[in-house]
């Protein structure tokens, strides 16, 4: 099973973006997820929707990242706006069913 994500690149502070990653139906029920690991630190947590439709957010993205699914498309998204230097990282799509599931990195750059 494979998460493919896609949708990074450089962008100027105060800009938006949005990520996508491609969920196999066989993970219709996971709880899905985006993590993010930016340069000389951990991965974190950035968001995450249970089935039911339960979120939880990193602190530092609440209010500017939203994170939604479409069952139709097989698609988890991460919209970001009002983004920061500091959201700079390297961007995980995440999905739980049991395991863990991990897609391939896509990078978001904020800088002027």
């Amino acid at each position: 099973v494979q998460l493919q994500a896609c949708g990074g690149g450089l962008v100027q502070p105060g800009g938006s973006l949005r990520l996508s990653c491609v969920v196999p139906r066989t993970l219709n029920n996971a709880v899905m997820g985006w993590y993010r690991q930016a340069p000389g630190k951990q991965r974190e947590l950035v968001a995450s929707l249970t089935g039911a439709g339960g979120t939880n957010y990193g602190d530092s993205v609440k209010g500017r990242f939203t994170i939604s699914r479409s069952y139709a498309q097989s698609m988890v998204y991460l919209q970001m706006n009002s983004l920061q230097p500091a959201d700079t990282a390297v961007y995980y799509c995440h999905a739980k069913k049991g395991i863990h599931y991990w897609g391939q990195g896509t990078l978001v750059t904020v800088s002027s």
